[in-house]
């Protein structure tokens, strides 16, 4: 009786000092922040008959911790890129100017683009007669090639000054051309010379005449020139990894230029990212679109990004024979825009108040719009531009208003 009074005295002591004992506190996991990271390999030099192949693969490690506030749109860490919200490995390729680059987008034959994949943002515009080109901004990592290179438009010279940027083309008709050369930014203009390889150089895939720029060798091309290379400002951005509230589930963004040009771009959660599918044949009647997945030529992996922008902006038709189009275009201002992200779409306003800002995003109530950390390609699309909501999809279709 005594020992059996012993053990049940000593479970009692027991359960009395497990109960005053204090609750374990628990762990929160932290917030993971993306950093945009290269791992270079060894390639050669790119020859007549041979294609180039991919000097490095863009890929997002996560890492602890982004902040909760998100960064930007001002106050940016010296490690991270105002362009993307993103860290860099070496802080050190952001004490430059941005590389803006005009990229064609017609002939199909000459898809897949090479570098884009590499760019912080890509800019589409409407050029002339159904055609699109793109102009992709590279500041936070660097490509090898970037091709094909084609001429200038009047829409350049808005991105020209909003990013301060360095501005590598293919030529450009006359009165464009006499602007750009005219203009207080003419010696950051980049065409191909005598001297300009490696940094800008031609290369022929298949026979393929294109014209290319290698963004790391240009940097030791415009100190040889004298050209002002140096850190510029550029805040504007805010990132977040948290998703804004009040967004419209969007699986799927379509961006119709015209029957030659439209696009489409499909959610994947897997990535979180925006995946390009482009025409692969014309669609006249807007009763038959045919698309193909874009990738990139240089990684040859699938053109993917985090953020899918479409701002709409009034188109001017210039030329004093129509029907000839020769459209020029003032993003300044504000203006109605749409981003998807995370699979979600929000309708927002884009504003460029100065010539030397940044475009940004804006809530109704004027306070920034959330970027997610990442890459950015905006659609520029017309004041009439149709937009409509079919389910989880959604369609923009550009209406002319010149």
């Amino acid at each position: 009786m005594k020992k059996a009074s012993f053990w049940l005295t000593l479970l009692i002591v027991a359960a009395t000092l497990a109960a005053c004992a204090p609750t374990p506190t628990p762990t929160l996991a932290p917030t993971l922040e993306p950093t945009l990271t290269s791992a270079p390999t060894n390639t050669p030099e790119p020859s007549a008959t041979s294609e180039p192949t991919a000097t490095a693969t863009a890929t997002i490690t996560a890492t602890p911790i982004y902040p909760t506030e998100g960064y930007g749109p001002t106050n940016f860490p010296e490690n991270i890129d105002p362009l993307t919200g993103l860290k860099v490995t070496d802080p050190a390729i952001l004490n430059r100017r941005p590389i803006l680059v005009k990229v064609e987008n017609l002939p199909r034959k000459d898809r897949p683009q090479y570098g884009l994949s590499f760019a912080d943002i890509v800019y589409e515009f409407y050029t002339e007669q159904g055609t699109t080109r793109f102009a992709a901004l590279f500041y936070g990592q660097d490509a090898k090639q970037v091709m094909p290179i084609r001429s200038a438009r009047w829409s350049d010279i808005n991105l020209i000054r909003m990013y301060k940027s360095i501005f590598v083309f293919g030529s450009a008709y006359q009165a464009l051309y006499s602007r750009l050369v005219g203009s207080d930014f003419s010696n950051r203009l980049v065409l191909e010379s005598p001297g300009s390889c490696p940094s800008v150089c031609r290369f022929e895939p298949k026979t393929k005449n294109f014209l290319y720029t290698d963004t790391a060798a240009l940097q030791e091309y415009l100190t040889k020139r004298g050209i002002d290379n140096t850190k510029q400002n550029l805040d504007g951005m805010h990132f977040n990894l948290l998703p804004p509230t009040g967004g419209s589930p969007a699986d799927q963004v379509f961006a119709r230029f015209s029957g030659a040009i439209y696009n489409r771009w499909d959610y994947d959660p897997a990535t979180g990212k925006y995946m390009r599918f482009s025409d692969s044949a014309d669609d006249t009647n807007n009763n038959n679109p045919q698309y193909a997945q874009l990738t990139d030529a240089l990684t040859k992996q699938p053109i993917a990004y985090d953020n899918v922008v479409i701002i709409q902006v009034r188109h001017n038709n210039i030329s004093p024979a129509p029907p000839v189009e020769i459209i020029d275009m003032s993003i300044l201002g504000t203006g109605t825009a749409y981003v998807a992200r995370d699979g979600q779409l929000y309708k927002v306003n884009w504003s460029r108040m100065a010539e030397d800002q940044v475009l940004t995003l804006t809530n109704e109530d004027g306070t920034p719009f959330a970027f997610k950390p990442g890459q950015t390609w905006v659609e520029v699309m017309t004041l009439n531009t149709a937009v409509k909501q079919d389910g989880n999809a959604w369609h923009f279709t550009l209406v002319k208003d010149w």
